[in-house]
């Protein structure tokens, strides 16, 4: 599958036009997943930990959680990853023998995501990472400055 053409695809069904704010993709996000989604940083988790950014997803809501960093473009990309993954249909891989004992407070589908995520060399993740990087230009390119992206990339 050519990526490219994956990724065009992609924005194209978001109807969101060459250029558009974080709202605005957000907006389109959730109206595409009819669900809420909520982006939090834990303050406590750091990209030096090894794990930047993580999706989990209730039959309510999505929630990104992500790590704190003092550079906004490494936030703004750690949340676009996520978004990315969220707009491309990625799902989970169901493996009923994944390591609960690793982390057992955590789902299985949550667990297996997060493991998985280590290998970032996978085509699915240099996807994601392509789309992540377009949606990051096309907010660069909105006029609008003042938005919920000001709120959480500082």
């Amino acid at each position: 599958m050519n990526s490219g053409v994956s990724v065009s695809a992609a924005v194209d069904e978001l109807a969101l036009g060459e250029t558009f704010t974080f709202d605005e993709l957000v907006a389109a996000v959730q109206r595409r997943r009819q669900r809420r989604l909520r982006i939090v940083e834990l303050t406590d988790l750091s990209d030096r930990n090894g794990l930047c950014a993580v999706l989990l997803s209730t039959n309510a809501e999505d929630l990104i959680v992500h790590a704190r960093t003092d550079s906004v473009l490494h936030r703004q990309q750690f949340v676009l990853h996520e978004l990315a993954h969220m707009i491309l249909g990625h799902e989970i891989d169901a493996d009923p023998d994944g390591p609960d004992f690793l982390l057992p407070d955590i789902p299985a589908e949550t667990r297996r995501r997060l493991l998985r995520r280590q290998n970032l060399d996978t085509a699915e993740e240099v996807l994601a990472e392509t789309l992540a990087d377009h949606l990051a230009a096309a907010i660069r390119g909105s006029a609008q400055q003042s938005s919920r992206y000001q709120e959480i990339f500082g």
